[in-house]
């Protein structure tokens, strides 16, 4: 998204955060939130560098795939936000055999003492199936400040009807605001991509093939309805020819304007993109060397960022501005453009 002022968030350190999300927040028949095969999720405790994407089974004994409950850490702004936000997709979206629908979906989260209203704005999160599993790929801020939030939760889901199990999986928009009991959510917002068009334009279709360029199913949804601005498209192609890059959000899920402002953001227009992973190392992890998150900036900015934020305010620019960080960007960058 694009700057937005906000006042710096307290860190918080987050112990002891494990535990299933009620047990029903995915372990089922055949399922379990336990480590994923040597190709999926990190283990419990950490944020996943990369969940499992199996290719669904469609025997008639056809099994969900492992999935691992995402947890933040203390390197995170305000781990807790994300963690409450997280928990709630968890609940909402993961469910035993028999455990469907918008009832049972209501006593989970109220186990959590959260609303139970909310799943009424769960949308795609909650299809009707006999079991289903999401994975959370990444947490990221939409948006900090000292008492309100809005984070991104970036999910895989995969559902189970009788004999077959379809792959799926959306991003939510989880609004909360702080109280003296702690973060609680007051609202979710679903991607609503829009219907894919036909024929793909050719540059969508390179990047739907490109390897180096991961996207999760809501972004992957919007590059196929056609709204996406080419500056975008051009500088995802550009970017992969040197990176490999795992996009979180591109036009849907993100909230329309700048959080804690009323300026549009670039996101719903179709003209920014941001990325939580470049070459296999997440922009929030410590570990990731400081030299790759500032090259990868200074490199969106030559592909024609007019609006480069992330963890580092970078010095120069070809023009005013050009770069900014914030807490919001602590655990990603942004890539947006103005024509």
């Amino acid at each position: 998204m694009t700057h937005e002022p906000g006042q710096p968030s307290r860190r918080a350190v987050l112990l002891g955060v494990a535990g299933c999300v009620l047990g029903a927040a995915g372990c089922g028949s055949g399922t379990s939130h336990t480590a994923p095969s040597p190709s999926g999720a990190s283990p419990p405790g950490t944020a996943p560098a990369g969940p499992p994407t199996p290719s669904p089974p469609t025997t008639q004994a056809a099994a969900l795939p492992r999935t691992t409950l995402w947890r933040p850490t203390s390197a995170e702004i305000t781990p807790v936000a994300k963690l409450r936000a997280v928990q709630l997709v968890e609940a909402i979206g993961a469910w035993p055999q028999g455990g469907g629908g918008a009832a049972a979906a209501r006593t989970r989260v109220a186990a959590l003492k959260l609303p139970a209203g909310l799943v009424a704005q769960a949308g795609p999160l909650l299809p009707d199936a006999d079991a289903a599993v999401v994975q959370v790929v990444d947490a990221q801020y939409g948006g900090i400040l000292t008492d309100s939030a809005s984070v991104l939760v970036v999910c895989r889901q995969w559902t189970r009807r009788g004999g077959t199990v379809g792959a799926g999986g959306t991003t939510v928009d989880v609004r909360l605001t702080r109280a003296a009991s702690g973060w609680t959510v007051t609202a979710l917002h679903p991607a609503r991509p829009g219907a894919a068009v036909s024929p793909l334009p050719s540059p969508v279709r390179a990047i739907l093939a490109d390897s180096r360029i991961e996207l999760p199913p809501a972004a992957r949804a919007d590059l196929r309805s056609g709204r996406i601005h080419d500056s975008v498209l051009t500088a995802m192609r550009q970017l992969a020819g040197t990176y490999r890059m795992y996009v979180s959000v591109v036009r849907s899920g993100h909230p329309l304007d700048v959080f804690g402002t009323s300026r549009p953001s670039d996101h719903p227009r179709g003209r920014a993109f941001d990325v939580w992973q470049i070459d296999g190392h997440a922009v929030v992890d410590p570990a990731t060397p400081r030299n790759l998150i500032e090259r990868f900036m200074r490199d969106a900015a030559a592909a024609g960022s007019y609006n480069v934020g992330g963890p580092v305010h970078l010095s120069g620019g070809s023009r005013a501005d050009q770069y900014f960080s914030d807490n919001t960007h602590h655990d990603h960058v942004h890539i947006g453009f103005d024509n």
